[in-house]
């Protein structure tokens, strides 16, 4: 399948990595169920979600100022990006059309909350929309479903026998951040930025035990990156870069993870 995008958006970063490491919707003891409850948020005013009909097979997904428009994807995508899934592991109970069936979404919000958006930075902005997905799950594809608990194989985020690498942040430094192809730049960031950027990386959530929580940092990584053909560039693995270049390390290790468990979904109303 061919991929286009030219603005990445907020969700198109989740469909790679988790932005947060726990998303507030997850419960936070193990073997805890909980039922998956809408936050009362704006909802879209204008939503349009039709199956994809092309077939040139290109997916594509852009943020617009008022909202986001994405070309040819499965429901199980808007599902990743409200709840802030990063790993399969992390969904049970989807038919098979939800991963399998493309659609085009395109919505909007109101003028109101647009302008209320011009202000924030992205991932600021997707917390304000995560609650506004949900409610277009619920509504238009009869959403249900609960969280559970598992203990599953982690990463533990960890510093490095070398030493940490990264440059602490100048006070009242302006934050930044850029992720594209095999690169990350960040700029007054907190290792959420780490963990955010490869949340998932082999399967596995990565848990902070840096002990560095409340402090900002500069850094730049480059890695090896993979191939469709199934070669790499000449470089370092992720894992070697997170050690060599930042001066952190992933530890295997066990620990409590969400799963959302899907208790009802229906393919989505028309328009």
């Amino acid at each position: 399948m061919k991929f286009v995008t030219e603005r990445i958006c907020f969700a198109a970063l989740l469909l790679v990595c988790s932005v947060a490491a726990s998303p507030p919707l997850w419960p936070q003891t193990d073997a805890v169920a909980s039922k998956v409850k809408v936050t009362d948020a704006s909802a879209y005013e204008v939503v349009s979600i039709k199956p994809y009909k092309s077939d040139q097979g290109v997916s594509s997904m852009y943020s617009l100022p008022d909202g986001f428009r994405w070309t040819n994807f499965p429901v199980v995508s808007l599902v990743r990006a409200a709840y802030g899934i990063s790993m399969d592991n992390q969904i049970e109970g989807l038919p098979g059309w939800a991963n399998s069936d493309p659609y085009d979404f395109e919505v909007k919000a109101d003028e109101k909350t647009t302008e209320t958006w011009k202000s924030l930075s992205y991932k600021e902005r997707y917390k304000k929309e995560e609650p506004m997905m949900q409610s277009l799950l619920a509504d238009r594809c009869q959403f249900k479903g609960h969280v559970v608990m598992r203990e599953m194989a982690v990463y533990d985020l960890v510093i490095a026998k070398g030493g940490l690498k990264m440059k602490e942040a100048a006070p009242g430094e302006g934050s930044s951040e850029s992720m594209g192809g095999n690169k990350l730049e960040a700029r007054a960031q907190s290792t959420d930025a780490i963990i955010g950027a490869f949340q998932g990386v082999a399967g596995r959530m990565i848990v902070d035990k840096t002990g560095l929580a409340g402090r900002k940092f500069d850094f730049e990584m480059t890695w090896a990156e993979d191939r469709r053909d199934g070669t790499a560039d000449a470089g370092p693995s992720i894992f070697t870069a997170l050690e060599e270049e930042l001066g952190v390390k992933l530890v295997p290790g066990k620990g409590p993870v969400p799963v959302l468990i899907i208790d009802h979904i229906e393919k989505p109303s028309p328009n």
